[in-house]
């Protein structure tokens, strides 16, 4: 065991112990599940019963539902007759907050409860409590009380649970002793988990969620590490990035965090919360295990062994580089555009990627989502923007007219043979990684040549199907030989959709930025027929938009948006729309939508600006965790968000383009 999985270098599932849910089994060498959760009322029967169906035909192996309190956790017994009359058995979960009683019963119909340790016994009230080890002692000994007879219950009717910890709904008494931070998301499950544990329970699933990728895998890779050192084995996990919102955003945020898990074989179970139906989630599920439906054809190509890790798995701390122009060191990755298919780039091409040319001024217009470099098979012919520079091969490089606006692409053969005519400021060397084993020897002298040349920007990539394993370990080369050049990674994608495109692009790049790997990114495409390739814009806008949910590079508004359940108080895809039309060019902010007050001042953990459902009709703003106006009409309530906004100096007027 390496510290948080199986193999660092090589693609193997983590061995987790097999946990029944009705007749679904999971965990062990069970495929990983996906499943959904419900936006209607609970209490409505037939809507909840329709669209569970169409979740379980998109593809749904287990259906969540809430139920808030003991009404909704009795009429599951309704839902559940009606679903099984009309011969689906596919398992229920339900889904508790705050309510023990509701989970005694629910825990009595459905397959599986899945209980909150944030807030199944203890309360948030956001307060900062001290303790003493006797009071903690003995609030974890009402904890046991309180949680006792619901395992008793699951025990006795063959009911699964999940323990499902929330980065932001930690109870105040974790936050008292552990802070708002991952080994608090972790210790609040296994407190939990050794109560089930001295019970003899075990048909148990764990889940650690956060709205911010970083955090959330931080903290299933300690949770692992905590149960193999403490108790020998792993119980199953489900994985979900939690109010990932919607569209685009929603999906690189969900791929990055769930898939970097995948990665590296974690991982029974998952979710997709999108802000959209639950149906459309299961499709982004499925093209996600996709990726690992044959494991064993990611390990044709043998990397070599880990010694002995060179990075914090645990905590965020990027690569220690040193700068070349503006790329490494303390710069943010920057982004490259690939135009290499584009035989003649005019100045129109490059609104595309953020740059906005007005004749009437002869100024360019440059937007916060704008592409640092175009790499280019000729140089432009036109003036470019002054922050935009070009990267071209070698060989067109040499006849380059302008060599402080060009940079040059060395493959690395031509920069070994290169001697001096090289660019005085800025050298791009194509290293790959592992893609031919044989190789290795030259490598290493490609390498020490490189380390030598303070000018070369390292482009790694890899034609292998562990991609992140072989990017990952080349990294860890480079550290383990003190070379500190600063690094590219080179993606391409050559799948059949450009969904399919967005998750491998979100997934190999995330998973290293979430390591501190890569101070650049540039993704491009293999696709033999152009009419095939995904549009300019949806390229750069998925680049910037993987920076942006790796919290490594800041270029638009975030949106922290629940995915909606029985207990949304307003029609929240549509407000989230309106929220986000008026308030998208708000560089930085991040504003959390949330359907309810059950669990929205908690799940939007770190949001600057809450809009929280707190009745029908009815809406509460916040600012931070505090509550600024409440119980505002919803028909004025974006009004309120901006006013709120501009209070506090985070409003600014949109540019008129």
């Amino acid at each position: 065991m390496q510290l948080f999985c199986e193999s660092l270098t090589a693609f193997k599932r983590l061995p987790t112990r097999e946990v029944k849910v009705g007749q679904l089994l999971m965990g062990a060498h069970h495929p990983v599940r996906v499943q959904t959760m419900t936006t209607t009322d609970t209490m409505d029967t037939m809507a909840t019963v329709e669209q569970a169906i169409r979740c379980i035909e998109a593809g749904a192996e287990l259906v969540r539902i809430t139920a808030p309190s003991k009404k909704e956790a009795e009429n599951l017994q309704h839902i559940k007759d009606e679903l099984r009359k009309r011969g689906y058995n596919t398992p229920l979960v339900a889904d508790i907050h705050f309510t023990p009683n509701a989970a005694e019963i629910a825990a009595k119909i459905v397959e599986k409860v899945r209980v909150n340790p944030g807030n199944y016994v203890d309360k948030k009230k956001f307060e900062q409590l001290e303790y003493s080890d006797e009071e903690y002692q003995e609030e974890l000994e009402r904890i046991r009380e309180k949680f006792t007879p619901l395992i008793l219950i699951c025990k006795e009717h063959g009911t699964a649970m999940r323990i499902g910890t929330n980065h932001g709904s930690l109870s105040d008494r974790i936050m008292s002793r552990y802070g708002d931070t991952a080994i608090g998301m972790v210790e609040s499950a296994m407190e939990f988990l050794r109560i089930a544990r001295s019970e003899d329970y075990h048909n148990i699933v764990l889940s650690m969620k956060s709205s911010n990728p970083q955090v959330m895998v931080q903290a299933y890779r300690l949770l692992i590490n905590h149960m193999m050192t403490e108790f020998g084995e792993c119980y199953p996990l489900h994985l979900g990035v939690t109010e990932a919102g919607d569209g685009e955003d929603g999906r690189i945020k969900s791929a990055i965090g769930i898939g970097t898990l995948l990665e590296d074989g974690i991982g029974d179970t998952i979710r997709v919360s999108l802000t959209e139906d639950p149906e459309f989630e299961i499709p982004v599920c499925r093209d996600l295990i996709a990726r690992y439906a044959n494991a064993e054809e990611r390990n044709i190509v043998s990397l070599p062994v880990v010694e002995k890790i060179s990075f914090d798995p645990f905590h965020y701390r990027r690569r220690v580089t040193h700068q070349v122009g503006n790329i490494g060191a303390g710069q943010v990755p920057v982004v490259i555009a690939d135009l290499i298919k584009f035989n003649h780039i005019q100045p129109s091409d490059l609104m595309a990627i953020g740059y906005h040319y007005d004749e009437a001024s002869d100024k360019w217009n440059i937007a916060d989502a704008a592409a640092d470099y175009i790499y280019c098979v000729k140089e432009p012919t036109f003036a470019l923007p002054g922050t935009l520079k070009v990267i071209l091969d070698y060989a067109d490089w040499i006849n380059a007219a302008d060599h402080e606006k060009c940079m040059p692409l060395f493959s690395a053969n031509e920069y070994i043979n290169a001697e001096n005519k090289k660019s005085a400021m800025m050298n791009f060397v194509m290293v790959d990684c592992y893609s031919n084993a044989s190789d290795s020897e030259a490598q290493n002298r490609i390498l020490e040549t490189i380390a030598q040349d303070p000018t070369v920007v390292i482009c790694l990539s890899t034609t292998n199907v562990n991609a992140v394993q072989s990017i990952r370990r080349m990294f860890m080369h480079l550290q383990e030989k003190g070379i500190a050049h600063p690094v590219i990674v080179i993606t391409d994608s050559n799948k059949n959709t450009d969904e399919q495109s967005l998750i491998h692009y979100a997934v190999e790049n995330g998973a290293l930025l979430l390591d501190g790997f890569g101070d650049g990114i540039c993704i491009g495409y293999h696709y033999g027929d152009k009419t095939k390739m995904p549009p300019l814009a949806q390229l750069n806008s998925i680049a910037f938009g993987i920076l942006q949910a790796t919290r490594t590079r800041i270029s638009k508004t975030e949106y922290i948006s629940c995915p909606s359940c029985g207990r949304t108080l307003f029609d929240l895809q549509e407000t989230t729309a309106r929220i986000r039309a008026v308030t998208h060019h708000l560089k930085g902010v991040k504003i959390a939508i949330m359907g309810c007050i059950v669990n929205g001042p908690g799940e939007m953990a770190d949001a600057d600006f809450g809009y929280v459902g707190s009745g029908v009709g009815k809406i509460t703003l916040y600012k931070n965790k505090d509550v600024v106006k409440r119980n505002i009409n919803s028909d004025v309530a974006v009004d309120e968000l901006i006013e709120l906004l501009k209070e506090n100096g985070a409003w600014v007027e949109p540019a008129v383009v």
